[in-house]
């Protein structure tokens, strides 16, 4: 069993991997990262899913950090979720648990929902971005969130920002602020395979009620909570968040 590869390029998408080589069967697990970030904040949860068996693939999403050079500017969720297919398939994974934080969550619906026989269950992890509140709004719900992170977290998350850089970093929050009011709730309807939406109880950016109201769009859609986390509950607190995920993997109510 490798624990983590140097990372390796595929299909433009710089791509680091955790736990035994990806096969036919899995259990495969592919992390999604939120805005203009990497998947280095996902690190923590992959080396801990890695652990109980899981083959764990974290891409760098097109025009973010090492995948920067992927798109000459920044793309759009359609067109994020469409780069996520095409390495999806070159891999050739089969039917992979999606996990998601954040905007990623957008681009994992919109994944999920144009590509079914590739899903097999998808996890979103504060999803954020939420329609009627508007972009000046959703950042300070951001702003309020940052002291409750961990500093190791603020450190990455800084480094990525500057690496992606803050021209495309705005654009793509055009991109996905469109993409939450005309689109993400109608991808959500039509995702058919299991869905569970976790957030931190501490989470500023992702409401209690917003999350129960984003599963229950979905058919099969459940909800739970991360006592103590804050919107990126997966690095703050892998051990809780990998818990969740083995139980609703196997079909257990999480």
């Amino acid at each position: 069993m490798r624990r983590q590869t140097e990372g390796w390029t595929r299909a433009g998408l710089f791509t680091r991997g955790f736990g035994p080589e990806v096969r036919a069967g899995g259990p495969n697990v592919v992390l999604v990262h939120g805005l203009g970030l990497s998947g280095r904040y996902f690190v923590p949860l992959a080396r801990r899913l890695a652990a109980g068996g899981a083959s764990v693939l974290v891409p760098d999403l097109p025009g973010n950090v090492r995948s920067r050079s992927a798109a000459r500017r920044a793309p759009g969720v359609g067109e994020l979720a469409g780069a996520l297919r095409r390495w999806h398939r070159e891999l050739a994974l089969g039917p992979s648990l999606l996990v998601a934080n954040s905007v990623g969550c957008q681009v994992v619906a919109a994944f999920a929902a144009r590509d079914p026989a590739l899903v097999e269950r998808v996890v979103l992890l504060g999803p954020a971005l939420e329609p009627g509140v508007t972009g000046l709004r959703q950042c300070g719900r951001l702003m309020a969130d940052a002291p409750r992170e961990p500093l190791g977290l603020l450190a990455v998350a800084a480094t990525d920002y500057l690496v992606t850089g803050p021209l495309r970093f705005a654009a793509s929050f055009r991109h996905a602020l469109r993409d939450a009011a005309e689109s993400f709730e109608k991808q959500l309807a039509r995702i058919e395979v299991p869905a569970l939406v976790v957030r931190g109880s501490g989470d500023t950016v992702a409401s209690r009620d917003w999350t129960r109201r984003l599963a229950g769009i979905v058919g099969d859609g459940r909800v739970a909570q991360v006592g103590g986390a804050a919107h990126a509950a997966h690095y703050s607190s892998p051990d809780a968040v990998a818990d969740l995920i083995e139980k609703f993997m196997v079909g257990g109510r999480a």
